[in-house]
């Protein structure tokens, strides 16, 4: 599995400097847009650091486009059935959030679905959706998550489901005392 990771983050290096040249932007251009530091993007672009949850979030926000989106950029298309051991997983060591993709993006469908485990404490935080209007639904498999949405703070606790449109910033954190495990559909507009 380290193997498979490793390839999708230099794959990600790869993609995130493709998509910013695609758009004719300098690193400046993007740090501007984004509001990370030039020399981060550089180093994300070159492989050289890992993105964080906020910094991918940040980055896709102004790439339009959701973190599976991006993250199937990255892979070959994906087949109908998803083994359980080739579903791409990426890790936020800063967080320790942890984003396997269950049902990644697939061309001529709207959802997917992603499992997320988020430490005890974590927090993880995005200030602009990565598309407007971006339907969600957050069903706790296992322990408790306090999502806000829309400056509105939901507790979500073992087998409750939040659904909402995605227009503004959000939140994820979990209040502990264990992780939190939950899946995540999402459904493009």
């Amino acid at each position: 599995m380290r193997n498979e990771a490793g390839a999708v983050e230099a794959g990600l290096a790869v993609r995130l400097g493709e998509l910013r040249r695609e758009r004719g932007w300098s690193l400046d251009e993007l740090a501007r847009r984004s509001g990370l530091s030039r020399s981060t993007l550089s180093r994300l672009e070159r492989g050289e650091l890992s993105p964080t949850a906020g910094q991918l979030g940040r980055l896709c926000s102004v790439h339009e486009r959701t973190m599976s989106r991006l993250l199937l950029e990255v892979e070959a298309q994906p087949p109908q059935l998803v083994p359980a051991g080739r579903q791409a997983v990426w890790r936020d060591e800063s967080t320790g959030f942890v984003r396997r993709s269950v049902s990644p993006p697939h061309a001529g469908l709207r959802a997917e679905v992603v499992e997320g485990l988020l430490d005890a404490g974590a927090v993880i935080a995005y200030e602009h959706p990565p598309v407007a209007g971006l339907e969600q639904h957050i069903w706790v498999l296992e322990g408790t998550l306090e999502v806000t949405v829309d400056a509105t703070a939901h507790t979500v606790g073992p087998g409750d489901c939040l659904r909402f449109r995605l227009r503004g910033p959000s939140r994820f954190h979990c209040p502990g005392p264990e992780r939190v495990r939950y899946a995540l559909m999402i459904v493009a507009p």
